[in-house]
């Protein structure tokens, strides 16, 4: 097959672009490299690529995207570039409506007219807002976002609805559930812990500990995309759209997943409890059911393993550049850290 991947300097492109080479297809990697996180680190995730042909094209410029399209040919798109972060898009919220929604527009405009045999798109966890009912299913009711990051991702799935129920483009909606993993995003609370505690600085900790989160190991993420391109929704009559929670299916608190970090790292946090900040939810927790039903797959990864690879790399990837960070070290503790999830509520 010969697949785009949008947004391949970002964090699961960036794996996703790379597993798909290794297996064979020809890959065309896209990303505009913008600047809302280190651009330094979208490159050198780019330098790890082996294979993908990269272009730099922003998906909000049409007549870029006409003719790479138009050149390539493409068999499937897997769209993942977007505007991220909940809490950005608080304070800019026009980013979020070029590269969400008119960016979204146009790779729909251009699936369609290309002829495209299966697109799949990132969706997020965020548009179940503040959702009371855990676990989070597809069906439930996603009308109450609690950020514009939250809104935008929603009206893609509502768009791509539209697309595939008047022209017939078979899509895909993939609901990511906190992924981290090496090469992670730096915004995001697992590299943001992190780089503080190597440093020996205090962390945030929001909501006064009061969150739990569903995190999922990238390589969990890119096996299961991987399995569902082949898979484009619709059978005969229906309009061919599905959407999937994409997920471990396992809540953990925020606090459970700081001692893992001053495990792996062998230090201990210095806590700053705040309250919650603006758009943020108290908790997501996937239903991967219908997944698991489509793809015959469950995560792999357990959240200790996982953390322990994340550490692995970004003690490497920071000890790679000028000024190595030191990481002092603790006695490790036996045993497993248990689950505090007395901030969810089933």
């Amino acid at each position: 097959m010969t697949i785009l991947v949008t947004g391949a300097a970002g964090f699961i492109g960036f794996h996703l672009a790379n597993r798909l080479a290794r297996e064979g297809h020809r890959v065309v990697a896209l990303d505009n490299l913008n600047d809302y996180y280190a651009v330094s680190l979208k490159k050198a995730r780019l330098a790890q690529l082996e294979g993908p042909c990269i272009e730099t094209i922003d998906v909000a410029d049409l007549p870029a995207l006409e003719a790479l399209f138009a050149r390539e040919r493409f068999t499937r798109v897997v769209h993942l570039a977007a505007q991220a972060g909940v809490r950005h898009s608080v304070t800019h919220p026009h980013e979020y409506g070029r590269s969400n929604m008119i960016g979204f527009l146009n790779v729909l405009d251009v699936c369609t007219r290309f002829n495209v045999e299966h697109l799949l798109y990132a969706s997020s966890s965020s548009v179940y807002g503040r959702q009371e009912t855990l676990p989070f299913r597809e069906s439930d009711p996603v009308d109450r976002p609690a950020s514009l990051y939250a809104a935008s991702k929603r009206a893609n799935e509502m768009m791509a609805y539209s697309y595939a129920d008047l022209h017939r483009l078979p899509a895909t909606g993939l609901r990511f559930f906190t992924v981290y993993g090496p090469w992670g995003r730096p915004d995001m609370a697992p590299s943001l812990f992190a780089e503080r505690l190597m440093r020996g600085e205090p962390i945030d900790i929001f909501n006064h500990g009061q969150m739990a989160r569903d995190f999922t190991f990238v390589d969990d993420i890119v096996e299961s995309i991987v399995r569902l391109i082949p898979k484009a929704p619709g059978a005969a009559g229906e309009t061919p759209h599905a959407i999937y929670n994409v997920g471990r299916g396992e809540p953990v608190s925020l606090l459970s997943f700081v001692e893992l970090l001053e495990r792996a790292l062998g230090v201990t946090a210095h806590k700053r409890f705040k309250p919650m900040q603006p758009g943020d939810v108290e908790r997501t927790w996937a239903d991967t059911s219908a997944l698991q039903a489509v793809t015959g797959y469950r995560p792999q990864v357990s959240l200790e393993v996982g953390i322990e690879r994340f550490v692995d790399w970004i003690k490497r990837y920071h000890g790679a550049g000028s000024g190595a960070v030191r990481v002092p070290r603790r006695p490790r503790v036996a045993g497993p850290v248990m689950r505090d999830l007395h901030s969810v509520r089933v």
